[in-house]
């Protein structure tokens, strides 16, 4: 490096001068911008793009003389080299604008986006965009600490191409999937869904999940639980105690819960014995009076080691065990530790420590637990990984000596405290030594009475002692929950045993028959099922968070408590994936997808070449591309594809208003329907609750026909209450009409005649004469209302609706519009206290609709919640995520508005170069 391109001085307080360059330093956001900006000296600029400031546009968002030329399907034109058609975000016009500005004025400009595929591909269209006439460097770090970003300042790189190609594939990969099969999902499902290349596959891990829950047959078992002591134990000594579990019966193994399939029939590797309620409470009675004795005692040492420091997959799912944390809020909280300094790259699929960070970590284990605490030699988590990112360090506090949370706390919120609490402990914890005990194996057993077949009876207890707690004391790993919330014992639970030897003596305490019964594989969690997904190799890990939002979002899956839960619609998109489309949503093909990509990241794959095979397919007639798949949508059946078997030929289809049970042929004087409630879940709806649901009273009763247009209309139950609505022919995509029933009529007593009325609104009263606005007197969620423009006014009751006339309404405009505030209304759920903060928690109506606050923060429910069933557990995540939100920004006043010339983005074919020819673009 020259000497005039030198960095400022080592006090970062350098002053420009004429032979001093100025430089343009731009990183993705505002925070880092204002952190980073502290660590370098007056010659230097920083400022943000906010993330990507250029895309692939939909088709209705190209030029118009694009629209129908070959960029006009995806924005992409696969017929040559899949070039694709970028355009400015509308909303980043303005500071591209502001860049180019500041661009003017310097001498070099660093592009220092995160070192990943995201940031090297916002670096290269910032280079297309901005068209730099100055020398760029590529900058990279993986910490903001005033040491990492001079030094990145120094050791400054070319911009990867092959990592931008990586990216840029993948972008134009998603795009092709998306605007191929999303079209056959909304034709032959419900308009509106979409399909996507990892999103598909995590459906279709939670859909398979539910089958076997579906398919699951349970079976039962008996075993008898002892309540023993020592008998030569002083009265009271309850250190004397323990109990013990029947594992044996005349020397043949008593069935466990996992002897047993499935099917809910023992497996055929199970050669024991099979305890029943009669054998199991006579074998409890015949042992009452007997002498029990140790037979056998094993001592084996314990060892567990602490895990690894965390990468973001690991992250998101002890975010979740432990604070109750979405992934999205957990990565949305620790990308503002990073940009604010407190921790490193969130980002990573690395488990490997630097230098500093280990003789940070192990004097600070060191420091505050002793010396025996931390081993001689430091731990090395090497791991290889598959699809690994490109970060090289795990997450971890930031710099050469680690800030404990004490240090931190005033500086954080109380979430964002949480997380970097978390990420200290394990990094810490990580170099400590491992803790050391002892488990004791206990084999004890008796002689059942005569009356009982004198059985012989082979009970067993174990426990843990640990004798050097090592990492525990600063951190343990948590443990996935079961269905019912409550996290999954180990079996390295620390347990006392009394000290007992061979031929030892024992009373019986109790002896209680238990009975079990086996219980169905459990929904996956967002921590599980982000292990899944890893554990596949498919996805990223720093896409998880986006999916599993995207999932909920769309309405494919559904959460109660922690579990994912998939909707039918779920299970109707994936049966159309997995019979049309089988490659698409295949576990090894998606990951085998991921390969490649990484194989184009590392150079040793062409971009054209891949993305021509996926789309046109290869040469061998056996292996279609995406484009002749999607080419005979057109011959799949719709009723087919909604329609899922429950049993005694019921069916349940998926329709446009949600699903239904039906049985008998549409038409039919004998065909049976009733709507399944949306809250219920797909293994709930066995053949006996579908029976159920068509002998009660239907929720949809059909009215008759409308008097002016001719379609039934039929009274439903809503999720914001009973209402009437037409029912429009199959393939009509118009929205109905619809009613909300007044609060004087029910689903049984409302007529047509009603219906008719109900469906008239809104209804236009008049034309106010003093300023021609139209007034339309309405049904809202909050009661009927007058309506003119944008100012509405209540009406005293519903009646009011469909009578009063032009000359009332306009005495209600005449009156001074009120704006004294209601009395508030009664909280409608009370859940108890939030695990993480302790504040009692409410749902409450508000003017959006139902939220939940725990009186410091609101957040509203979302379209997958409801008021009935959202737990506590679901209202703290939705809480934490509105505070990793943080506040909403201010509407800023309008700008007058400028007519402008329509502009359109220019083509080029020029191939993509590395930073150094800064003015080669393949579409600015």
């Amino acid at each position: 490096m020259a000497a005039k391109d030198k960095p400022g001085s080592a006090d970062g307080a350098s002053v420009a001068t004429a032979t001093t360059p100025r430089r343009l330093v731009i990183v993705e956001s505002p925070a880092k911008a204002k952190t980073i900006a502290g660590y370098l000296g007056a010659n230097y600029v920083v400022e943000a793009s906010v993330g990507h400031i250029r895309d692939l546009p939909t088709p209705s968002e190209l030029p118009p003389e694009e629209k129908k030329g070959r960029f006009g399907k995806f924005a992409v034109d696969v017929d040559r080299d899949f070039e694709p058609f970028y355009v400015v975000d509308v909303d980043k016009k303005k500071k591209v604008a502001e860049l180019k500005r500041a661009l003017k004025d310097a001498d070099e400009l660093f592009l220092a986006t995160d070192e990943d595929r995201e940031g090297e591909a916002i670096a290269w269209h910032l280079l297309q965009v901005l068209e730099p006439k100055v020398p760029v460097r590529r900058m990279v770090f993986h910490e903001i600490t005033r040491d990492a970003i001079r030094a990145a300042v120094e050791q400054t790189r070319d911009l990867d191409q092959s990592l931008v190609d990586a990216q840029e594939t993948r972008r134009i990969l998603d795009r092709l999937y998306g605007y191929e099969v999303s079209p056959v999902l909304w034709r032959k499902v419900r308009q509106g869904l979409s399909a996507g290349r990892v999103q598909s596959v995590a459906t279709r891990l939670v859909v398979e999940r539910e089958r076997e829950r579906i398919a699951f047959r349970s079976a039962s078992y008996w075993d008898i639980e002892a309540d023993l002591v020592k008998a030569d134990a002083a009265d009271g000594d309850r250190s004397a105690r323990f109990d013990a579990r029947l594992v044996a019966l005349d020397g043949r193994r008593v069935a466990t819960g996992r002897d047993f399939g499935s099917d809910g029939r023992p497996v055929a590797r199970f050669d024991g014995v099979q305890l029943d309620e009669p054998t199991a409470r006579a074998l409890a009675e015949g042992l009452q009076s007997s002498t029990f004795a140790v037979r056998s005692v094993e001592d084996k040492p314990y060892t567990r080691r602490p895990a690894a420091p965390f990468m973001t997959s690991t992250l998101q799912q002890e975010a979740s065990r432990k604070l109750r944390l979405s992934a999205q809020t957990a990565m949305r909280l620790a990308q503002r530790l990073y940009e604010n300094g407190y921790i490193t790259y969130m980002r990573t699929d690395s488990t490997t420590l630097s230098e500093s960070a280990l003789n940070a970590a192990r004097s600070q284990a060191r420091e505050i637990y002793g010396p025996e605490f931390v081993p001689d030699v430091p731990r090395r988590y090497e791991r290889k990984v598959k699809n690994a990112q490109e970060a090289h360090e795990a997450i971890r506090p930031s710099g050469d000596a680690f800030r404990t949370p004490g240090q931190v706390a005033s500086e954080l919120s109380r979430d964002e405290l949480a997380v970097y609490d978390l990420i200290w402990k394990r990094t810490v914890a990580s170099q400590m030594a491992d803790a050391r005990g002892e488990t004791v194996t206990v084999r004890l057993g008796a002689t059942s009475d005569a009356d009982s077949g004198a059985r012989d009876a082979e009970f067993s207890t174990s426990g843990t002692v640990i004798t050097f707690r090592g990492f525990l004391a600063a951190y343990e790993e948590g443990r996935d929950e079961d269905e019912s919330g409550k996290a999954r014992e180990g079996d390295d639970q620390e347990r006392r045993l009394p000290l007992m030897r061979s031929g030892d003596s024992l009373s019986v305490l109790d002896l209680r028959p238990d009975g079990h019964a086996t219980s169905p594989p459990s929904r996956y969690t967002e921590p599980t099922l982000v292990r899944a997904l890893e554990e596949r190799g498919i996805g990223r890990p720093s896409t998880y968070a986006s999916i599993l939002g995207t999932i909920v979002d769309r309405g494919y899956v559904f959460k109660r408590g922690s579990a994912l839960v998939p909707a039918w619609l779920a299970f109707a998109t994936i049966g159309l994936l997995e019979k049309h489309f089988g490659s698409l949503v295949d576990y090894d093909f998606t990951a085998e997808m991921e390969e490649d990509l990484d194989r184009i990241a590392g150079g040793s794959a062409n971009r054209v070449d891949w993305l021509r095979r996926f789309y046109f397919g290869g040469d061998d007639e056996g292996d279609p591309g995406l484009h002749e798949l999607v080419a005979g949508f057109g011959d799949i059946d719709a009723r087919e594809v909604n329609s899922i078997p429950i049993g005694n030929d019921i069916v349940l289809r998926v329709g446009r208003y949600g699903p239904y049970v039906q049985r008998g042929p549409d038409g039919a004087e004998t065909s049976e329907r009733a709507s399944v409630p949306e809250e219920m879940a797909p293994d709930e709806l066995t053949v006996e609750k579908a029976e159920e649901l068509l002998a009660a009273p239907s929720g949809d009763r059909e009215l008759g026909a409308h008097p002016e247009s001719g379609l039934p209309v039929v009274a439903k139950a809503g999720r914001y209450g009973p209402y009437v609505t037409e029912v429009l022919p199959d393939g009509d995509a118009s929205k109905p009409r619809t009613g909300s029933l007044l609060s004087t009529m029910t689903l049984d007593t409302v007529t047509i005649d009603d219906a008719v009325r109900l469906l008239s609104l809104p209804r236009v009263v008049g034309i106010d004469p003093s300023d021609g606005g139209e007034i339309t007197a309405q049904n809202g969620r909050y009661g009927p209302y007058l309506r003119k423009g944008t100012d509405s006014r209540s009406l005293d009751n519903e009646e009011q609706m469909f009578d009063i006339t032009l000359e009332a309404a306009l005495g209600i405009y005449a009156q001074p519009k009120q704006r004294g505030r209601r009395a508030a209304a009664p909280p409608l759920r009370d859940l108890g206290a939030d695990p993480g903060s302790g504040l009692p928690v409410l749902v409450k109506e508000g003017r959006f609709g139902a939220y939940v606050t725990d009186g410091e923060t609101n957040a509203t429910l979302r379209k997958a919640d409801s008021v009935e069933t959202v737990t506590i557990e679901r209202a703290s995540e939705l809480l934490a995520e509105k505070r990793a939100n943080g506040p909403a920004p201010k509407k800023r006043a309008a700008a007058k508005k400028a007519t402008a010339k329509k502009t359109t983005a220019k083509k080029s074919t020029a191939k993509k170069t590395t930073a150094k020819k800064s003015t080669a673009k393949k579409q600015p």
